[in-house]
């Protein structure tokens, strides 16, 4: 865990509720149109966070809402904590790429099946390509410049991706 006592899940979630009070849905739903394209977060962690934050006075429970749904606020501590996060050394990133995987298998596969698994990935990598340079339009229109910046990682990522797969061998 970092200096800051929060992981980064955790801190994503204190970030996104310094926009104002969200329940879990909600910040779920932030996390998908904000961070989605280059930091995933489930459910589950979303949800499995929040009672950890509360506990430790970084968010504050406001008044259940329809279907007992439960608004989180950020405090001062929480803001206190995430400021000491941002300031920490992010760390080394993680590759996770299941493409990449299966390739170092490939003389495992049958052409036919690194020709659809490729196929897949190239259309995977062009639709989500096509969605951020969407979202980087976007977030420059509204004077978003710090999020248009992360968001243009994920442009370069697909982007790399797609250049990998071209020159990838198919059997």
């Amino acid at each position: 865990m970092a200096e800051s006592g929060v992981n980064p899940t955790a801190a994503a979630l204190l970030g996104l509720l310094h926009e104002g009070p969200m329940t879990g849905g909600q910040l779920m739903a932030a996390a998908e149109r904000r961070l989605a394209p280059y930091w995933s977060m489930t459910r589950s962690q979303v949800y499995r966070e929040l009672p950890v934050l509360a506990e430790r006075g970084y968010v504050r429970l406001g008044k259940p809402g329809p279907r007992m749904s439960q608004p989180y606020a950020l405090t001062a501590s929480g803001k206190r904590t995430f400021s000491r996060w941002l300031a920490e050394n992010p760390g080394r990133d993680t590759i996770r790429n299941p493409i990449a995987l299966r390739m170092a298998f490939g003389n495992l596969h049958s052409a036919s099946q690194l020709k659809g698994l490729y196929a897949s990935a190239n259309e995977y990598h062009t639709e989500a390509l096509a969605q951020v340079r969407e979202q980087v339009k976007n977030a420059k229109r509204d004077g978003e410049t710090y999020d248009a910046s992360a968001l243009e990682f994920a442009v370069a990522y697909h982007r790399a991706a797609l250049s990998w797969l071209k020159s990838a061998p198919v059997g």
